[in-house]
């Protein structure tokens, strides 16, 4: 164990006889208020923000670049505060909410994964070459405008979807109903849905694989968007191929 720094969050510790204690306590709480109940702005963003917020932390994806970012490792978590960046490398079980994504990721020891409900091999744990089979539920809430709004959370490359669900959280205007689906099959997962607040809909269809990230469509009939929003959840599997030799 480091004389330094607590093992597991890297918290520093106060030293015996040490002058102006009061700044190492007040490190080691400003990273407790970065990693307790953790919540990142987003994992996507490469280029280093130029006015961040007090407190906003982000996942570093491949790539990022910026005077504190570039030539940090993908999955390195970047906390901004009075004007400087901390930057911490998560452990493996480490959980953070993606605010842009809406959605739960879990730190697996070398990258940020959805936290889904997992199926591996059939004694319950990890085949022994480390493969393995998840389902995940990918969420956003829409805000409908124009002929047709596409989500920015996408169907993942090589996923197979088994099926969208949507509820209309806000009331659309301007549509009589509406449809859901991908680029060249609007109603793959659903037409004529309801506008009205709370109207639902599950869009189970036969498995489809899909080979590029695709995005899922929501497009209007009986006129265009003019207000309202549409929460969409993606079903699908997701496949991890074995570890590295």
């Amino acid at each position: 164990m480091s004389d330094d720094a607590t093992p597991r969050l890297s918290l520093p510790y106060v030293a015996a006889g040490q002058a102006q204690k009061h700044i190492t306590v007040n490190e080691a709480f400003a990273r407790l208020d970065g990693l307790v109940q953790l919540a990142v702005e987003s994992r996507a963003v490469a280029a280093q923000p130029a006015a961040p917020a007090d407190g906003a932390v982000y996942i570093l994806p491949a790539g990022a670049a910026g005077a504190a970012w570039a030539g940090q490792p993908a999955g390195v978590l970047a906390r901004h505060e009075a004007g400087a960046w901390d930057l911490l490398t998560p452990a493996a079980g480490w959980l953070a909410w993606v605010k842009d994504e809406g959605v739960a990721v879990v730190f697996d020891g070398a990258a940020w994964t959805p936290l889904s409900a997992t199926f591996r091999s059939l004694t319950a744990a990890r085949s022994p070459l480390l493969a393995n089979t998840r389902l995940e539920i990918l969420e956003q809430e829409v805000t409908l405008a124009g002929a047709a709004t596409a989500t920015t959370v996408m169907i993942p490359s090589r996923a197979i979807v088994l099926g969208v669900s949507t509820r209309t959280s806000v009331a659309v205007t301007g549509a009589t109903s509406y449809s859901c689906g991908v680029a060249g099959e609007t109603g793959k997962f659903g037409s004529s849905l309801g506008v009205a607040k709370n109207a639902s809909n599950i869009g189970v269809v036969g498995p489809t694989a899909y080979y590029a990230d695709t995005p899922v469509v929501i497009t209007a009939a009986g006129g265009t968007f003019t207000g309202g929003k549409v929460r969409v959840a993606i079903h699908l599997m997701r496949f991890d191929p074995p570890a590295a030799a």
